[in-house]
């Protein structure tokens, strides 16, 4: 998993590294908030942001406010580093937009298992973000579905936004999942056997 780290302590900073990379964890690292603000903008951001919550240029809180604010559909896991462990400071950085918390030091083990749940949380929300894709494409198809639809009034054929002329079936079948079955309906059949008796149509 890609991860940022924000820490502008370089002891610090350079074990959790080390600690993330032996994991197995593509690590970014930068030293300050601002510079851990500009890459959670980008669109490759990482899935997961540590953030020191003591930093220069911007603290770890208000790079939390700042990315909620982005509105993403599917937002970056934010874990806050911090030595603060009173409950109205772990109340106030979840409040500014942190998913969790870590206090500092740190224990490997801790860290690890909180890892793991912000690995949970992401995978739920891009799967929640596929199936909003999948029905934002269903409603797309339904809203061509409902507009006005050409059709030949001799071979019945009807005519596609690309200007392509096609069977109703396959037309059908290309914007929705309706599956075409093919028969006789009653009145037909009156007519068929009225037209033509020697065919003894029933339908099948």
């Amino acid at each position: 998993m890609k991860i940022l780290i924000a820490e502008d302590d370089s002891v610090s900073r350079a074990v959790l590294q080390t600690t993330l990379t032996r994991w197995g964890h593509e690590v970014l690292a930068t030293t300050d908030g601002r510079a851990a603000w500009e890459v959670l903008q980008r669109e490759d951001a990482p899935a997961l942001a540590i953030l020191d919550w003591m930093m220069p240029e911007l603290d770890g809180p208000e790079v939390c406010r700042r990315v909620r604010q982005l509105g993403r559909q599917e937002p970056t896991y934010l874990i806050l580093l911090t030595a603060r462990c009173q409950k109205e400071d772990i109340v106030a950085g979840l409040e500014s937009g942190a998913d969790d918390y870590i206090t500092k030091p740190f224990d490997r083990s801790e860290l690890r298992a909180r890892l793991d749940v912000g690995r949970r949380i992401i995978q739920l929300q891009r799967d929640l973000a596929d199936r909003v894709r999948e029905l934002q494409k269903a409603l797309e198809r339904v809203e061509q579905l409902q507009g006005l639809l050409p059709m030949c009034a001799w071979c019945r054929k009807v005519r596609d936004g690309q200007d392509y002329w096609q069977r109703v079936e396959d037309y059908l079948a290309s914007y929705s999942r309706v599956q075409i079955t093919h028969g006789i309906c009653p009145a037909c059949v009156a007519q068929l056997n009225a037209e033509m008796p020697w065919l003894s149509c029933n339908g099948r």
